[in-house]
Formats: C-alpha cells, structure tokens, sequence
C-alpha cells in the first residue's frame, strides 16, 4: 500500500513538472492580452485571497517575525517574477523553460558558497554543461538577447529564495499555506504599487478576452496553488531527491509544449542546447543533494 502510494505521489509531480512547463508557452500567450505587471498582479492577487481563505486560522495565530520573514520573502518571489515574466516577453517559451532550470545549478553553488566550501566536482561538470548548453541555444554567450538575460537572473533568484527560505523559516510555525498566502499578497502589493505610480488605476483595466484571464486562472490555480499542494504534499511519501528529479522533467514538458502550443521551431540548435541543459542540471542535481 504504501509502495503504491508512493507511485501516485511520484505521478502526481510528473504532474507538477507538466504544469509548470506549461506556464511558459501560457504567459507568453497571456502576455498579448495584458502587460507584465497587471499579469504578475492579477496571478498574485487570486492566488493571495485562495490562500488567505485556506490559512486564514494560521495568519490570526502567526507571529509578526513569522509575517515579516515571509513579506521578505515575497519581495524575493516579486523579483523572480518580474525578471521571468518580462523575460518571456522578450524571448522564446523554450529559451525560458531551459534557462530557468539552470537553478538546479545555482542553488548547491550558493549554498556550499555561503559554507566556503566549493560543490563537488560533479556539479561543477553539471554547472560546465548546462552553461554551454545555453550558449549553444543562444548562438554563443555573447548572443544572449535582454529576454534571455532577465531569465538568467530570474534563475539565479530562485536559488538566492530557495536558500533564504530554508534559512529563515527553519524552527517557523507558520504553515506552508499560511506562507505562501504571504508571499502573494506581498508580490500582488508591490506590483499594484508599481502600476498605481506608473499609470493609475486606469492601469489595472485589461481589454482580455475569455482565453486571457483563463491564462490568469490556469497560472495562479495550476501552477502557484495547486502545484505548491502536490509538491509539498509528495516530499512526505517520497524522497526530496526523487522529487527533485522528477522536477528536473520541467524544461523538457516546457520546450515540448512551446512547439507544440506555439509552434517555436525545434531547430538542431534548440535541441542540442536542450539537451545540455537538462543533462547538467540531472548531474548538478543528483550530486547536489548528496551535500
């Protein structure tokens, strides 16, 4: 029973990786709707009252260090998605699924870093490969448009939130719904603020047809809130390394649905520079862990 519970939670991150690969061809899509910050807003502001509702009896009880590491938090979370976002915008679906995962690689760099020690050897392979991969997607690193280097940044910022999440919420009672609900609405405040100063509330009218707040829906429901339970959910039956494994699947169902939903060219290039990366960030990955 409990080897085919195990399964299911393993299935159900495939799952996961399948989302969020998804939510690139999606936001570039959503993106020909509305401009970046309304989508970061609007994605933020649902998944905030979502999980507000769901933890409400967790933020009554939170501390006020509690909530004011979590706002931190979520001006980390506010970054990475105004670098990701505005990324996609200037770039491909599939440059943005690949370049993202680079995380894998910066994430036991800064963390053996922050202990000065340097990560094995594998994982400075793993670093060596993904690298070159994105410069054979690019053309040469020297080729790296501004989409392309606002994704790098968006990357090197998830592994800068993953860090900073294990070393200020450890000992925390704040539950992880309470947390997230925190960090939404941190992200949805900050970017109302960027579009009050920038245009008014004029700014936050979007002339979007039924397919581009569906997009809205699909990224806050799917991708923040749904995926955030299944993955939370999964580390408890499985190990945290097979789940980062299967996670590892996210730029391959990202690159696969940017063909096929948008029909970005697989060039040789492309796939080349593909499987580079997922080949450096497997090895970074699994050796990683091990420290």
């Amino acid at each position: 029973m409990t080897r085919r519970t195990t399964l299911w939670a393993e299935l159900a991150v495939l799952g996961v990786a399948l989302v969020w690969g998804a939510s690139y061809p999606v936001a570039k899509g959503a993106l020909a709707h509305m401009p970046v910050l309304v989508l970061i807003f609007y994605r933020f502001a649902l998944t905030a009252l979502v999980m507000g509702a769901v933890a409400f009896r967790d933020l009554r009880a939170a501390q006020r260090g509690e909530l004011l590491s979590g706002a931190l938090l979520g001006g980390i979370l506010c970054a990475i998605f105004l670098a990701e976002t505005w990324g996609v915008s200037l770039t491909t679906a599939t440059n943005t699924a690949l370049i993202i995962s680079l995380c894998t690689i910066f994430t036991p760099f800064l963390e053996f870093g922050l202990q000065r020690r340097l990560p094995p050897a594998p994982v400075l392979v793993g670093a060596g490969v993904a690298v070159t991969g994105v410069a054979v997607l690019s053309g040469g690193m020297g080729a790296l448009g501004a989409g392309d280097l606002l994704v790098l940044s968006a990357a090197g910022l998830r592994a800068v939130m993953v860090v900073c999440t294990k070393r200020l919420m450890t000992g925390s009672r704040l539950s992880s719904a309470a947390l997230t609900a925190v960090q939404a609405a941190t992200v949805a405040g900050l970017t109302l603020a960027l579009i009050l100063g920038g245009s008014g509330p004029s700014g936050l009218l979007v002339r979007a047809d039924a397919g581009g707040w569906a997009a809205v829906a699909f990224l806050s429901l799917f991708c923040t809130i749904g995926a955030f339970h299944v993955q939370n959910a999964a580390v408890r039956r499985s190990s945290p390394t097979r789940v980062g494994f299967l996670m590892g699947t996210e730029p391959l169902f990202g690159f696969a649905l940017a063909w096929a939903l948008l029909s970005e060219p697989a060039t040789p290039a492309a796939l080349a520079g593909a499987a580079l990366i997922v080949a450096g960030t497997f090895l970074g990955l699994r050796n990683g862990t091990r420290g």
